[in-house]
């Protein structure tokens, strides 16, 4: 099902921990509209940047998020995130650099760089945290901090 010009629904729901586990990642009929509204987004960011998007993990069920550890009240679960890389941009540390200041206009909700265990990616989200200054943060495996910070 295409939700968007780039974006189809098997895009924002694949993932191989769910296929390795046999588990079934289908979003229920509810979901779907914030998933559109994720893909809107979505195009929204790959028109600024200029560049494809890849999601890495976008809507997880709750066993799927807590198979990949993801926190209970990730917004992965309501469809209302996804974690990109645009390697045809650049790393998730210029992405997000990028995206910082055009939060609002872009409408993301929230903006997370995060490199941890390794790994670096950017998380958007259409929801506003509850807390404005978790609105734009950087996650590593040594914790959390406000604004878009380097990555070691």
């Amino acid at each position: 099902m295409q939700l968007t010009q780039h974006f189809t629904l098997a895009e924002l729901t694949a993932s191989s921990k769910a296929r390795q586990l046999g588990l079934d990642n289908t979003p229920p009929p509810e979901i779907l509209p914030r998933l559109v509204l994720t893909a809107e987004m979505l195009e929204r960011i790959r028109s600024t940047l200029n560049a494809p998007i890849t999601v890495t993990s976008g809507y997880r069920g709750r066993q799927l998020n807590a198979a990949v550890g993801g926190v209970t009240s990730s917004d992965h679960t309501q469809g209302h995130a996804a974690d990109i890389v645009a390697p045809g941009y650049g790393t998730p540390y210029q992405i997000a650099r990028s995206l910082a200041p055009l939060v609002s206009v872009l409408g993301i909700g929230q903006l997370i760089l995060e490199g941890v265990k390794g790994k670096q990616w950017v998380h958007v989200s259409t929801r506003v945290p509850d807390k404005a200054s978790n609105r734009v943060i950087t996650i590593t495996d040594q914790g959390a901090q406000l604004g878009i910070q380097e990555l070691p």
